[in-house]
């Protein structure tokens, strides 16, 4: 089988019937049935019904999409690279964060690596606690930046940086209670302390919208200390008296260096040293 066959079974998807794909490639629509027939023969089952509506993708034919969109994006690359006069052998890297840690320092890193590894090839998620230990426990990443250490066989935890998550509420009115939900380790310090009932307080997943809700309407919650200085100067937000402080740690969690790229030091100290140039934390 060679990549025609693959572009051509995906351009008949697009275009929906084999001669519009025809016109599409500038073949004629006899070459576009003899690709279809020799990439069927090739695999061994049959591949599209075709009828007057056009064109239907068999189950076989459904199974067979996704390798055929990795084969003509692994041939385009390798034509990009061996066009590349100064092609240097690209690695990938893979790594994760929480969605409180998107900005400012999982962006930052990204931003940093481009700049002094232009070569490194990086791929990059936010998601949830639970689905980035999963993916690394299955090795589909690299690395992920979190705030609950999970300390697994063969993964490496590393603390890089620390804050804390204060009480803070606005200058316009205190009320209502807002509960933020910083992980396990918070909500059971927090439920220990009891400032609040946090069962009758509104709920917010995400800081980001808590606090945009507090600057606004008013109330109180807790708050990482970089997010809300700022406020604080500004005199929109005021420190709740006597209230407990809770540490919130941030941790790089990776796998052993055996399982990780070449240059992951290079990348970890990048992450180090663009984490002590964070001037302000935007959200």
């Amino acid at each position: 089988m060679d990549i025609e066959q693959a572009k051509t079974f995906l351009e008949i998807i697009h275009a929906g019937t084999f001669a519009r794909a025809a016109e599409r490639l500038y073949v004629t629509q006899t070459t576009v049935t003899a690709r279809v027939q020799a990439l069927e023969a090739s695999l061994n089952c049959r591949l599209f019904v075709r009828n007057r509506a056009g064109a239907k993708l068999t189950k076989s034919g459904e199974a067979f999409v996704k390798p055929a969109k990795n084969m003509v994006e692994a041939w385009e690359q390798a034509k990009r690279l061996c066009g590349l006069s100064d092609y240097q052998a690209q690695q990938t890297l893979k790594i994760g964060g929480e969605i409180s840690l998107w900005n400012p320092i999982l962006i930052d890193w990204l931003l940093a690596m481009n700049d002094e590894m232009p070569h490194m090839l990086i791929n990059s998620q936010v998601t949830t606690t639970d689905m980035l230990y999963q993916s690394l426990q299955r090795q589909e990443i690299d690395a992920i930046i979190v705030h609950s250490p999970r300390y697994l066989p063969g993964l490496v935890v590393e603390q890089i940086a620390e804050e804390k998550l204060i009480h803070v509420a606005s200058n316009l009115q205190n009320m209502p209670d807002l509960f933020i939900e910083w992980g396990e380790e918070f909500t059971l310090q927090f439920d220990r302390c009891v400032p609040f009932n946090r069962q009758a307080a509104m709920q917010f997943s995400l800081g980001p919208m808590a606090l945009k809700y507090l600057l606004a309407k008013g109330g109180n919650g807790y708050f990482r200390t970089k997010v809300v200085d700022r406020y604080l100067e500004q005199g929109l937000l005021h420190k709740v008296t006597g209230a407990a402080e809770f540490t919130y740690p941030i941790y790089l969690v990776s796998h052993k260096n055996n399982a990780l790229p070449d240059n992951f030091e290079q990348a970890k100290n990048i992450l180090l040293d663009s984490m002590k140039n964070i001037s302000s934390w935007e959200i």
